[in-house]
């Protein structure tokens, strides 16, 4: 679908910079609902814990559980619905995710809750691996990096605001508002998707179940996901407990942690708009260097942690890093796919989302053993040997392109 793409109707019309700009701006609306809807639970774990009487760690499973079924729906759903209109698969995924989030909001138990959280990562799982073919089909191919950057902009304001927000609603009005809160931003989602989608979007080579075995057998691209899956992952070891870490370890109040949350995701929005327009030429090349980068920062916020504005400014940096991988790590694999696997972007795109969130269900389970064993304030340099072992990858897979 995003093949070397410069159009964005199948009858061959020129796309208008100006429809490219608006149908980019319905798909970051979308991606801020649902980056909320993913994050949030990082500032309402205590709340949760305490009202549904479990631990925190328990509780943290409504991190990685999300992230599981976003693994599981991605490429299956993605391969599944390859024949619906593109704009009409967008809205029906936001109506499951209003749905997804008003029974979370209902749920009497955590298990509900649990399961809640699964059926609306489905949702996630799709939007994100289309969303990003959409994307780069919109401008012109110099561009695709920062298209995709432009999208994730949401999941990045998502962070900025709508996880500080929703953490305060959450604490002001209990956690169940907070998912009613979500649930609204579906519906301004799917009104956005109808009005300012295009319904002339390029259709993708229909696509098989079949495809995703191609695939997954295809050496070159299991090593990008796997370089997807360590590098972004990492940073989910130490985010993922992120309030308690910096409650009880920096012993920062529940109200500047609030306002942290949001310095924090200014730094994601800035570092992820640095990483789409770094990652345009050679994207592997920029993620190598990316995560040492990245590595040396969750190791240098472990010192820093205990010390409050020394692990303010570690936690900020931490931020930088964390989602600036992001446009270069879908976009190498887009490109790969383009090369070795073409009928099959779409499903390729979104077996590389399902890795994102294998790696923060993995980077989100590894923090709560570690909790459980060592302590919060381990929690980072474990997070940094995940972004180390990605290191090793990109560095094997820049020299595998040289060949």
């Amino acid at each position: 679908m995003s093949h070397t793409i410069a159009k964005s109707s199948a009858s061959g019309h020129e796309a208008k910079p100006k429809t490219g700009t608006w149908a980019l701006l319905a798909l970051a609306i979308s991606a801020f609902g649902i980056g909320t809807t993913e994050f949030v639970p990082v500032g309402l774990l205590a709340s949760i814990a305490e009202d549904l009487n479990i631990g925190i760690t328990l509780a943290g499973l409504l991190i990685s559980g999300y992230a599981i079924g976003v693994a599981v729906g991605a490429p299956i759903l993605t391969a599944l619905t390859n024949r619906m209109s593109r704009k009409s698969l967008l809205m029906t995924l936001m109506v499951v995710f209003i749905v997804g989030n008003i029974v979370a909001a209902l749920s009497p138990s955590f298990e509900l809750l649990l399961v809640a959280r699964f059926i609306t990562a489905f949702s996630h799982g799709v939007f994100f691996s289309i969303g990003a073919t959409i994307a780069v089909q919109l401008v012109s191919p110099e561009k695709k990096g920062s298209a995709i950057a432009l999208m994730f902009t949401g999941l990045t304001i998502a962070i900025v605001t709508g996880v500080p927000l929703g953490t305060f609603i959450g604490q002001a009005f209990g956690w169940r508002a907070t998912f009613w809160g979500v649930a609204l931003l579906g519906v301004i989602a799917i009104i956005s998707s109808a009005v300012l989608i295009p319904k002339n979007l390029k259709q993708s080579p229909p696509s098989k179940l079949s495809d995703m075995f191609r695939l997954l057998t295809n050496g070159r691209l299991m090593l990008g996901f796997l370089i997807t899956a360590f590098g972004y992952g990492g940073t989910f070891v130490a985010f993922t407990y992120l309030t308690p870490l910096l409650h009880d370890v920096t012993g920062l109040s529940h109200g500047f942690i609030n306002i942290l949350l949001i310095a924090y995701g200014i730094a994601v929005a800035f570092g992820n708009s640095l990483g789409g327009k770094l990652a345009n030429k050679n994207p592997i090349r920029v993620l190598f260097w990316m995560f040492i980068v990245q590595a040396a920062v969750l190791v240098l916020l472990t010192f820093l942690a205990p010390f409050k504005i020394a692990g303010i400014i570690g936690v900020i940096l931490m931020g930088l890093l964390a989602f600036m991988n992001v446009p270069g790590l879908q976009l190498y694999i887009v490109q790969l796919a383009e090369k070795y696997v073409p009928s099959a972007v779409d499903v390729a795109s979104a077996i590389n989302i399902a890795a994102f969130n294998i790696g923060i269900a993995v980077g989100s389970i590894v923090g709560g053993i570690v909790i459980d064993s060592l302590g919060l304030v381990h929690t980072p340099w474990i997070g940094a040997i995940m972004v180390a072992i990605a290191i090793i990858l990109s560095g094997i897979s820049a020299k595998l392109e040289r060949n």
